[in-house]
């Protein structure tokens, strides 16, 4: 008795290509890595912004520093529960933009589009700026390349991410690990400690200028919710997760809000410990470094790694503005080059436009961060706005199980953020918020005229109906010729197998040439008619644009057929002729004809 095995089944494995599989896509810690640097440096800055608002009522307001702070932690954990919901409900990324255009209109999802592309450039500037100024502090010989310095690691971060998002978080990874053990172990250090190991900074005199009221609370609570910006990228970024990619980034937003609330909450209580009050030439978390440390070696080592993290949070924007950018061409309310993709899963010309404004933006205001810190973080308010907003409506709509805890989750959510942005623009306008008032109105603009022009261009080009049968018509090929030559018989025999008609035309500045030129012809007898044409004013492309303007009459197809000479190695291409190159430009400006290019691959090196 023979036993028979079942055949089978195989299946083709294709080799897959750069972006095509995970590995060039985020786990949930590269996420972390790659998108929440911005989040998480902005410990460094946060705690203190509730210092300075609330020391202008004296030293004894600087107790309000801890509910503050458990206030802000409160708001946290309702965006990034807001977050974790946005990023089910809009897997291909987009955050506030896609909340926006989906429950709350086109309007709406302009502003925050505008918005959030006003907060992702601001973060490059201010983070590099931040860095840069930081160094300059532990190094003051640099003080005066601020600028320099901003525009180096700009291009740096640049070059890393077009290679791939991916490269980008494992870049990252060793610095976001070292910068959390370091502000943990100022925490877990400090709290063990009866009195601050050293005092650094100078004393400086504390002016009262205003009472401890509602509005006081408001600007210090303001001024604090800077920690939360970077909070929506993740929202933003999902299409750069590894699949499943929504449960990855839905854990990457909860690691984000744990890690972010607990070294808010641990610095907010070592500040109200250690009564913290602003010195001269010291930063708040420089002083909370001194006190768990000393002054040693430790002391260094963690304002050294918060120096290159502020510098590396600029990474969080090229993980969300490009897909963002992406997202608005495909809405037609940006250019369309902004949506290709690489072979890797980078949105390239994003990645070069992001850095392009950034740059500018750095050479406008000097990498002068006091004068980037009043326009930051409104822009981002306004998207934590929107989509808690947006969130509110969805589940008004839906009604799903539930709904009515997280309208009211999202509903308090949206207050709060709104009061923030509300708050940030009036106590800042005078002090530049002005602008950002001015270009978010102003890019909702631009977008609006992009979508009008590509709904302009579809109407034209019939995009929403079935056009006619097409029908043939007669052709006709033109090939510029400058001698007889195997480019001549080469560009010939493509003609011939393109069009109906072809006739090769000469260009000559002397009559004896055209005649000696004609004789050649005849002699070679290619079966293909010339027509010369003499220069006495030594053109060469205008005489060939006006003969083709004249053969474009009638209802014939016209194509010219532009021969080029192609090179085996790229340095030679200077060297060869570029009147083709010239030639083809002015007849695509000029004319209506098909004009193509032929190229010739040299074998020679």
């Amino acid at each position: 008795m023979g036993f028979v095995t079942a055949p089978r089944q195989v299946t083709p494995r294709v080799p897959l290509r750069h972006g095509e599989g995970d590995k060039d896509h985020l786990t949930s810690l590269g996420g972390l890595a790659a998108l929440s640097l911005d989040a998480l440096s902005s410990v460094a800055y946060g705690p203190e912004a509730i210092v300075l608002v609330l020391v202008g009522a004296g030293v004894s307001a600087l107790r309000l520093t801890l509910p503050i702070t458990v206030a802000i932690a409160g708001l946290l954990a309702v965006l990034v529960v807001s977050y974790r919901q946005v990023i089910a409900v809009h897997p291909d990324g987009g955050g506030a933009y896609a909340v926006g255009k989906k429950d709350l209109g086109a309007t709406v999802s302009l502003l925050a589009a505008a918005s959030l592309v006003v907060d992702y450039v601001l973060t490059v500037a201010v983070s590099l700026a931040a860095g840069a100024a930081s160094l300059a502090s532990a190094f003051p010989s640099l003080a005066h390349h601020l600028l320099a310095l901003c525009l180096i690691g700009l291009l740096l971060i640049t070059a890393v991410n077009l290679w791939g998002i991916a490269e980008s978080a494992r870049a990252l990874m060793l610095p976001m690990v070292i910068f959390v053990c370091a502000i943990f172990g100022v925490i877990a250090v400090g709290l063990t400690r009866s009195h601050p190991a050293a005092l650094v900074g100078g004393a400086q005199p504390i002016r009262v200028s205003e009472a401890v009221g509602v509005i006081l609370i408001l600007k210090a609570f303001a001024a604090g919710c800077s920690a939360l910006t970077g909070v929506e990228a993740i929202a933003n970024g999902v299409p750069s997760f590894r699949e499943p990619r929504v449960k990855r980034a839905q854990r990457t937003e909860l690691m984000l809000g744990a890690l972010l609330g607990a070294m808010l909450i641990g610095l907010a209580v070592l500040i109200h410990r250690e009564h913290v009050a602003p010195r001269g030439g010291v930063t708040v978390l420089a002083q909370l470094t001194a006190g768990s440390f000393g002054t040693g070696w430790a002391y260094y080592a963690t304002n050294i790694a918060v120096t290159v993290v502020l510098a590396l949070a600029a990474n969080t924007s090229f993980g969300g503005l490009p897909v963002l950018m992406s997202l608005l061409s495909a809405d037609d309310r940006l250019p369309h080059l902004l949506g290709l993709r690489a072979e890797r899963p980078v949105f390239r010309y994003g990645v070069i436009a992001l850095a392009a404004l950034a740059a500018l933006l750095l050479v406008a205001v000097n990498a002068t961060t006091d004068r980037l810190i009043p326009l930051y973080a409104i822009g981002v308010f306004i998207g934590f706005t929107i989509s808690q907003a947006g969130l509110v409506r969805h589940w008004y709509r839906g009604r799903p199980r539930g709904w009515a805890l997280r309208a009211v989750l999202n509903g308090t959510g949206a207050v709060l953020t709104a009061v923030a942005a509300v708050v940030f623009v009036l106590s800042k306008f005078t002090s530049g918020a002005w602008v950002v008032v001015i270009t978010v109105p102003a890019l909702m603009l631009l977008f609006s005229r992009i979508e009008s022009y590509y709904r302009a261009v579809g109407l034209e080009l019939g995009m929403d109906r079935i056009p006619d049968r097409p029908c043939a018509a007669g052709s006709l090929v033109i090939v510029p010729v400058g001698g007889i030559n195997r480019l001549t018989e080469y560009a010939l025999c493509a003609a011939l197998s393109l069009g109906d008609e072809v006739v090769a035309v000469s260009v000559h500045l002397a009559a004896e040439r055209s005649a000696a030129f004609r004789a050649e012809w005849d002699a070679w007898n290619p079966g293909v008619r010339l027509d010369i044409i003499e220069s006495p004013h030594r053109s060469l492309v205008h005489p060939i644009l006006d003969y083709i303007q004249r053969a474009q009459e009638g209802d014939r197809q016209v194509a010219v057929l532009i021969p080029e000479v192609e090179p085996r190695a790229r340095r030679y291409r200077i060297l060869q002729n570029q009147r083709g190159l010239l030639l083809a430009t002015v007849l695509r400006a000029r004319t209506d004809v098909l004009v193509c290019t032929l190229p010739y691959r040299l074998t020679t090196r």
